[in-house]
Order: C-alpha cells, then sequence, then structure tokens
C-alpha cells in the first residue's frame, strides 16, 4: 500500500516538475506563446480514485478497530459507494470464547430479523409469477386462518394486529425440546385464536407473526418448502453461494447447537457463552436466514441492476405502509423500515440469539454499509448511522500524467 501511495506521490510531483518547466521557459519569452498540437498526441488520465479509497478505507478500519477495543466488536464489515466496494474487512473470531478461528467475510451469520428482506422479497416474487396478489385475503392461501381482512400487503406492513406467536407458543407449545415448525405455529392460532391487538389495517405493529405466516403462503402456493424456494429463486440466481436458511425441518428434538454457519455468543459475567438452540429456530420467515456481507452485497446490488425483479415491482418495496404519524420515526415498506429523516434511504437490523445485523442502503447516493456481528453485545446503530451520513465520495474524478506521441 505504501508502494501504491508512493506512486502516485511521484506521478503529481512529475506534473508539477513539467508544469514548473513550462512557467520557466515562457518567463524567459514573456512574448512567447506554446501551441501543442493535440491531435498528435494521446494523453493519459491516472485515477483519483484510488487515494480516495485508500483514504476511507483507513477511516474506516481506524473506527472499526476503536470500536473493537471500547466495545468488542467482533464481525464483518462491508461498505460500497456507487456501485464499488470501499471497505470490507473482518474483526474477531467465529469462537468468540477461546479467541480462536479468524472471522471472514464470507462467513453466513444469522441474520435475525435481516431475513424479512428475503421474505418479502419471495412475496414479490410469487405476484410477479400471478401466484399472489396483495390484497387478497390470506385465508384463500391459508384457509384454516382463523382471522378476517387480513392481506398480504397488511403482513407486509405490519398492519395485522396479530398477536406475537412466541408468546402464544411460550404458553401453549408444552414441549420445548421439539422444534415448533411453521405449520404447527399457525395451527396454535387455530387452536387458541388469541386476541388480536387491533383490527386490520388499524394501526401499525411490528410482529414477527406477519413474516412468520408469509413462509406458511409462499409453501401453500408453491407446495415448495420456504427454504427451498428462496434457495432457488434468490440465492442461486444471485450466487449467494455462503447464505442458506436454517431449517429444522425432519428433526424430532431440538438440537443442543446450530452446526452449520458462525456460531453465536452471550455474555455471562465475564465469560462469552455459545448461545444453544431453540424450538422457536424451527418457524421461518421473520429469522433464520444465514448470509455473509459480500452475499448480501450480491443482494443489494440485485435491487439496483433489477436482476430478479423489474424496476416496476422492487419500487413498491419502498413505499411507506403507515400513514404519516408524527411519533413515528421511521415506516415499513415491503421487509425494509424506512428512514424519515433521510431522503430515499432504507434499512433493517436484526437481533437474535447471539447475533446483531445491521443493513443501510443510501439510495440517493448510492451508499450501503452492511455489518454482521455474532455477540449480543456491541456497538448500538448510532455509529453506522455516523458512516451513512458521511460525505459522499467523490469518484469518477482523474487528472492527466503527461503527452505521449500517438502511434501512427
Amino acid at each position: 500500500m505504501k508502494l501504491h501511495v508512493f506512486y502516485f506521490v511521484f506521478i503529481f510531483v512529475f506534473i508539477g516538475f513539467l508544469f514548473s518547466g513550462c512557467h520557466t521557459a515562457e518567463s524567459q519569452k514573456p512574448n512567447s506563446t506554446i501551441k501543442t498540437d493535440t491531435v498528435k498526441y494521446s494523453i493519459p488520465y491516472v485515477s483519483l480514485d484510488s487515494l480516495i479509497v485508500i483514504k476511507k478505507r483507513k477511516a474506516l478500519n481506524k473506527k472499526f478497530n476503536r470500536l473493537r477495543r471500547l466495545t468488542g466488536f467482533n464481525g464483518t464489515v462491508l461498505y460500497a459507494e456507487k456501485g464499488r466496494i470501499i471497505f470490507k474487512k473482518a474483526y474477531g473470531y467465529k469462537n468468540v470464547r477461546r479467541h480462536k478461528n479468524l472471522l471472514s467475510t464470507k462467513d453466513p451469520f444469522q441474520l435475525a430479523s435481516g431475513s424479512k428482506m428475503f421474505s418479502a422479497l419471495a412475496i414479490m416474487i410469487l405476484k410477479n409469477k400471478g401466484l399472489v396478489e396483495y390484497d387478497q385475503d390470506i385465508r384463500k392461501y391459508l384457509p384454516k386462518f382463523p382471522y378476517k381482512g387480513v392481506t398480504l400487503r397488511i403482513l407486509l406492513h405490519h398492519r395485522s394486529g396479530l398477536p406475537r406467536y412466541m408468546s402464544l407458543a411460550q404458553k401453549e407449545w408444552k414441549n420445548k425440546k421439539i422444534p415448533l415448525n411453521n405449520m404447527e405455529m399457525l395451527n396454535l392460532f387455530v387452536v387458541y385464536k388469541p386476541s388480536p391487538y387491533f383490527k386490520p389495517d388499524h394501526g401499525f405493529n411490528y410482529c414477527n407473526t406477519n413474516y412468520a405466516l408469509l413462509a406458511n403462503v409462499v409453501e401453500a402456493v408453491t407446495g415448495t418448502h420456504f427454504d427451498d424456494f428462496v434457495n432457488k429463486e434468490i440465492f442461486t440466481p444471485l450466487k449467494m453461494n455462503s447464505s442458506f436458511v436454517y431449517s429444522m425441518r425432519g428433526y424430532k428434538y431440538v438440537p443442543l447447537y446450530i452446526k452449520k454457519g458462525v456460531p453465536g455468543y452471550y455474555r455471562k459475567g465475564w465469560r462469552w457463552r455459545e448461545m444453544t438452540n431453540d424450538y422457536l429456530n424451527g418457524v421461518l420467515g421473520d429469522k433464520n436466514i444465514y448470509s455473509s456481507v459480500e452475499d448480501l452485497y450480491k443482494f443489494d446490488r440485485s435491487w439496483d441492476e433489477f436482476t430478479l425483479l423489474p424496476d416496476s415491482v422492487l419500487r413498491e418495496a419502498f413505499i411507506p405502509g403507515s400513514p404519516r404519524y408524527w411519533k413515528r420515526r421511521e415506516n415499513y415498506g415491503f421487509g425494509w423500515r424506512i428512514k424519515k429523516d433521510l431522503d430515499s434511504t432504507v434499512f433493517h437490523f436484526g437481533w437474535w440469539k447471539g447475533f446483531r445485523s445491521f443493513n443501510i442502503r443510501d439510495m440517493k447516493h448510492h451508499k450501503t454499509l452492511i455489518v454482521l456481528t455474532n455477540t449480543d453485545k456491541g456497538p448500538g446503530s448510532a455509529v453506522f448511522w455516523q458512516i451513512i451520513r458521511s460525505d459522499t465520495l467523490p469518484l469518477g474524478n482523474a487528472v492527466p500524467i503527461t503527452m505521449k506521441p500517438k502511434n501512427n
């Protein structure tokens, strides 16, 4: 890197020498003029982007090294602007407790609620295929569903008023050693029918039940397991080779630990402990997608390049789903939170069982920040918003090096 910087410094000194030489010649002959036939010469340019990127990269590395010292940050980072990766790096270990096995930017982490971006996209793919309608009562797809007036659009926007399936399962799923899957989650609502918080489309309440039910709809409409559908329709075409949906399909009992992907850790006293598995991990749609920062950047680019769906379909994901309300700092689209005080900025964070994920897209300035961690403690989102709000890089600038005769 030092050699790289030295190269550009040398170029600029050389340019300065050329200009100073011309200035001396002109001062000796003040009445003379120098004319150059540029048609006979080619003028190579050197990009300033490398110097700009190096400076930004150093600043980000310094910031995350400081976060590691002050907060114990353990995870991976990717920052991009204008369609190019500016910075990506891994900090810390897969085995947090023993400081073993260095992390890589290709390592898959549990995205927790960041998985909702994929569940929403799955429904959008079905809509584009003509297999579902956003404003259709979901009882068309799930006939046993016991509540009226709940549509796919209402689920996507978290406006169903449905109670939390996790609270219902905590009370009614008697044997916590047996995984709870999506069909059994739905059956709990059919059997016990807990009272909703409000009538459908009469309020906003972020609730995992909404997105778990979206996975049920995908399976009912396609006859395909949700994890298989996401792999076929999203991961494979985007070449997200490190990504997968963790499923306990076919498991009679909950394994003690999740053996796939990076393990999550929580702090107990002064020691880190590996997070054990949970019967709720059998439910898909609201969580359980594992991905790496490199794969998530492929996912990010697909929204700008319309790889999976046309612009007209994707655009609706970023339309606020709830009326404006002075207390609401953010709104919700299809699988994305919408930042109220930042123009054209969407994001999603996640927290679950020793993992935290942060995904921010500033679509106006073409910035993306992805941060994945495998600890339940660490820096909050404020520092990541500072990165997004920082000045946009002036990429694309260039300066001439010198003139060379064109080859005839």
